[in-house]
């Protein structure tokens, strides 16, 4: 009673004069924090855009400028243990996976311009550093592989005048050029001097010749900047943030029959627009993949340092077959026979070459293809599926694997006495992996707390506020209550005079009276 007494007294004394006024204040409590609940996604919203964002200075550009991470790319080769065998009587392949051969990467954004609608254009510089500790094997371990130059060309020859492949053929032979060569790790991947490359660049006329001069895998990619890429910042508009807007000054390609196919929109797979749902595709775009990859949801994972993402992989029929897959009809400009199930042609994008892109293994791919061989084995998902994982909220990828598989899909010509018993096959070379486990701790730390605070402090500071307001609003009620009823006992137990009810205020009382008669 006292503490009740004590508390009206306080209210009713201090600055709360009525009653109603603390009633007041305690229900806006309550309705400030039930807004303030209902409002603070939003503002945590507008705040992280903001600083997802790239702008100069801020600190998501400095981590996209020069990420603090170290990509690794794990390639594994098939060599070639029977090639004679093959050529001379008619045995399949029989190929023997070889590495990892490990690459450490460095990556830079250089040359980092923004411009005045809402994009940033940069080159990108990577460096490739070869790591024999991590690596079964080194970069001069010795493999069998297709002669790529030579196959490639007498396959472009397969329609011309035969009068051309007989001179091609004659050429071949005095140059010694082989179906399949011997080289070391890292001249297949870094480059070698090929004959043919050789001759074509004093033969070949100027406008038509090709921008090497010598062959390999990932030749003119250890840190050269050729292509310049343009992206959205998000400072406008968030939902295009990291969004190719041109490649090389081009928004399309220029090689595929639709709009949509042809298109260069797409991320490079290390930024996406934040709030993913699991119903959103993203895409991928890389110009050696001579195409934006979708990938679609698949499974929520839980990355290093518990945080949380959504893993993407490409989707079923991203390689599937046009004859099979009416939105893959695009892939195939030139029409049937186009590319096989599970493959996808890049000729276009690699000077004509006939380069079939895969998953490892022929993941997902016709089973009559790694049948053709002898030594792949029956792909795992665990270990050669595609795939990116991304925190949804802020749409920062926290772990990739983007593996991918390059054959060659080689013509028989029987004019070319060198590939005349080779069969049609789409001949597996290498396979590679290429991506990160982990992200550093300051930025796993960073997108911790903005997946854990925000619902935290939401459910602090609108809990907090209800609840103070809560206690004024029923202790108010509580005092107006006893007020009310003390108010009530007063009145009953001090009526007023019946005089003064009926308001004569003239007349004596009777007993007044009689009192002062007796004295």
């Amino acid at each position: 009673m006292r503490v009740h007494r004590g508390i009206c007294a306080k209210l009713q004394g201090g600055f709360l004069r009525r009653w109603w006024a603390a009633v007041a204040v305690g229900a806006l409590m309550i309705i400030v924090a039930a807004i303030l609940a209902a409002m603070f996604p939003k503002l945590v919203e507008v705040l992280m855009n903001r600083e997802i964002a790239l702008r100069e200075g801020g600190r998501t550009f400095e981590w996209w400028r020069e990420p603090p991470l170290s990509p690794q790319l794990n390639i594994y080769i098939y060599n070639v243990t029977n090639a004679d065998e093959f050529l001379n009587d008619g045995e399949k392949p029989v190929l023997k996976e070889l590495g990892p051969y490990v690459y450490v990467q460095q990556w830079e954004k250089v040359d980092v311009k923004f411009n005045e609608n809402d994009t940033v254009s940069y080159k990108v510089k990577k460096q490739y550093v070869f790591s024999p500790e991590k690596s079964i094997g080194s970069e001069e371990d010795l493999v069998v592989v297709p002669n790529v130059p030579m196959l490639s060309a007498t396959s472009q020859s397969k329609h011309a005048a035969r009068f051309l492949r007989l001179a091609m053929a004659s050429i071949m032979d005095i140059l010694r050029i082989k179906p399949f060569v011997e080289v070391s790790i890292g001249q297949l991947l870094w480059g070698y001097e090929d004959p043919l490359l050789k001759l074509a660049k004093d033969v070949v006329p100027k406008e038509q010749k090709l921008p090497y001069d010598q062959f390999g895998l990932m030749y003119g990619k250890n840190s050269t900047m050729p292509d310049r890429f343009t992206i959205f910042t998000g400072q406008r508009d968030i939902s295009k943030f990291g969004i190719l807007d041109k490649w090389n000054g081009k928004s399309s390609l220029g090689h595929w029959t639709t709009p949509e196919c042809d298109s260069v929109a797409g991320s490079d797979g290390s930024i996406f627009p934040p709030r993913i749902t699991r119903q959103t595709v993203l895409k991928i775009f890389d110009k050696d993949l001579c195409r934006a990859l979708p990938l679609v949801f698949k499974e929520e994972v839980t990355t290093a340092g518990g945080v949380p993402g959504f893993r993407f992989v490409p989707s079923k029929d991203a390689f599937g077959s046009s004859s099979r897959v009416e939105s893959q009809r695009c892939f195939c400009p030139s029409g049937p026979p186009c590319a096989p199930e599970g493959t996808f042609n890049v000729s276009l994008c690699q000077y004509e070459s006939p380069v079939l892109l895969s998953f490892p293994h022929f993941y997902l791919a016709d089973p009559s293809l790694r049948e053709a061989v002898i030594g792949v084995s029956p792909p795992i998902e665990e270990k050669h599926q595609f795939f990116i994982d991304v925190q949804p909220m802020m749409g920062t990828a926290l772990r990739a694997k983007a593996r991918i598989q390059i054959n060659l899909a080689v013509s028989q010509v029987r004019d070319i006495k060198q590939v005349a018993s080779f069969p049609d096959i789409v001949f597996p070379i290498l396979w590679f992996e290429d991506g990160i486990d982990e992200l550093p701790d300051e930025m796993r730390s960073l997108m911790k707390m903005a997946v854990d605070v925000p619902p935290i402090a939401r459910a602090a500071v609108s809990g907090t506020l209800a609840a103070i307001g809560a206690i004024v609003l029923i202790g108010a009620l509580v005092c107006l209550a006893r007020a009310a009823k003390r108010q009530e006992k007063l009145h009953l137990s001090n009526p007023l005079p019946s005089n003064a009810s009926s308001g004569k205020t003239g007349q004596l009382n009777p007993a007044f009276q009689n009192s002062s008669s007796s004295k």
